[in-house]
């Protein structure tokens, strides 16, 4: 063998071993916390088996953005429109560019997420909002 390709193994080896002794202590952490937790419920509920208390699973929504993503395809949409648009209608454009199924619900939660990302980018000074009827703002990029 090469030594470029034992070095990069050794190298490689010590991440994957570095990785998992940092899983272990996070893991023994964890178990501490559901020690403590388990402990005190066992003083303030009794009665409570504290054992049949099933785990959550943690599952990210099919909806769930990648970092950033939500933020690029905002202001591709706002550098695209010929006119001012409110976080609903970007929202709505939003949905359509990623094939999702519109419904009211997941417009609801779009419309908030792209409030979020456009204060975010208005912060950053890369889009304005200005008053448009009624209490919607409506949004344009910094050109």
């Amino acid at each position: 063998m090469t030594d470029y390709m034992v070095t990069g193994l050794v190298k490689k080896r010590g991440e994957v071993a570095g990785e998992i002794a940092s899983l272990h202590d996070r893991i023994n952490q964890l178990v501490k916390d559901l020690d403590h937790i388990d402990g005190t419920l066992r003083i303030v509920a009794p009665d409570m088996p504290v054992e049949s208390i099933r785990p959550k699973m943690f599952r990210p929504p099919s909806d769930w953005s990648k970092r950033g993503q939500m933020s690029r395809i905002v202001l591709n949409i706002l550098r695209q429109a010929k006119e001012p648009l409110t976080s609903r209608e970007i929202a709505a454009q939003l949905i359509l560019e990623r094939g999702m199924a519109m419904d009211d619900k997941l417009l609801r939660l779009m419309t908030k997420r792209c409030g979020v990302a456009l204060r975010i980018q208005r912060d950053k000074g890369l889009a304005v909002s200005t008053e448009g009827n009624g209490f919607h703002l409506l949004w344009v990029i910094v050109r």
